[in-house]
């Protein structure tokens, strides 16, 4: 699923104009982006968790070079589900595979 098409299916469940659902969206997003560029995690209860994940200090390789290089640590964005979030997707595609090889 796109953008897009996640704006439309809003659009079309709530009701709302898409215009306003993709302000909404963008509005999320970026509000977001900039929570974990300032090191701030986004917590959804019963979806999940948008997190600055810290990764450690590293080797690494340039392999045309036969080189090693030091990667320095750092921030990724990094999005944690939650625990019934988690549960739910689990159980329905497992049904969906079942009733596949039914």
């Amino acid at each position: 699923m796109t953008k897009a098409d996640l704006i439309n299916e809003i659009s079309v469940k709530s009701g709302i104009d898409k215009i306003a659902v993709q302000t909404v969206v963008e509005s999320m997003m970026k509000v977001v982006k900039t929570s974990i560029q300032n090191k701030e995690s986004v917590y959804l209860r019963g979806f999940g968790s948008f997190i600055p994940k810290k990764r450690a200090q590293k080797t690494g390789r340039i392999i045309s070079k036969n080189e090693a290089i030091i990667i320095p640590e750092h921030y990724i964005p990094a999005f944690k589900p939650a625990k019934t979030f988690m549960e739910r997707v689990k159980n329905s595609i497992a049904k969906l595979e079942k009733e596949k090889h039914v």
